[in-house]
């Protein structure tokens, strides 16, 4: 299993390298369609976040660091580590921000640290020839390190099995909004909410460890 997986997240890296090298450090550079859809998504994920200032985040899967950057619009006093498995990425994400103590970008699969708040944007959408069951399995176990690694609550999103079936890809991974609500709700908190209200082929739980 560890040397599948270690396989899985091989694949990975060379993935979003080779959108990174094809696109470069811009939204399609991690695989997404816009700015605009980019942004959105970070509005549904970082409703996990409870307090304006003084709050610590993982990002897993971070690419090139958009996501400090729209914290850093919307926010004050925090700490941000990036991690991924793809060292361009994180190369790419050293070389777009300026040197900061409280920013800091590793090359890793999982956080180095726990922090208050974990959040994993895009990384189950692409299952990299993986059948749905290995796949879900993958999500899982990712879920694991999530709740491991944040204190206070952790946020992921993933494509709809909802999508419309003309516009669903073999290479994507279209996951169950219910089946993941109900996982993350007996195994991580009672306290779990399921966005799908904004309009993209996705969707956005959110996992709070308290009320």
């Amino acid at each position: 299993m560890k040397k599948s997986k270690s396989d899985l997240l091989a694949e990975v890296a060379d993935y979003y390298s080779a959108k990174l090298a094809a696109h470069g450090a811009t939204p399609r550079g991690v695989d997404w369609n816009s700015e605009e859809s980019q942004r959105l998504r970070f509005e549904q994920l970082t409703k996990i976040i409870r307090q304006p200032r003084g709050f610590s985040l993982n990002d897993l899967g971070c690419g090139y660091g958009a996501l400090s950057d729209y914290l850093l619009s919307k926010y004050q006093d925090f700490t941000y580590t990036g991690c991924d498995v793809s060292s361009d990425m994180i190369l790419a994400a050293r070389s777009c921000h300026s040197p900061s103590p409280n920013v800091q970008f590793v090359v890793a699969a999982e956080p180095p640290a726990m922090t208050d708040y974990g959040i994993a944007s895009g990384i189950f959408n692409v299952r990299i020839g993986r059948s749905d069951a290995k796949w879900l399995n993958y999500i899982k176990e990712t879920l694991d390190v999530l709740d491991r690694t944040s204190q206070h609550g952790f946020a992921f999103n993933c494509l709809t099995s909802y999508s419309d079936a003309d516009q669903m890809r073999d290479y994507l991974y279209y996951a169950d909004p219910c089946a993941l609500f109900d996982h993350c709700k007996r195994r991580y908190s009672r306290h779990i909410a399921l966005l799908h209200d904004y309009g993209l082929y996705e969707f956005t739980i959110l996992v709070r460890k308290e009320p």
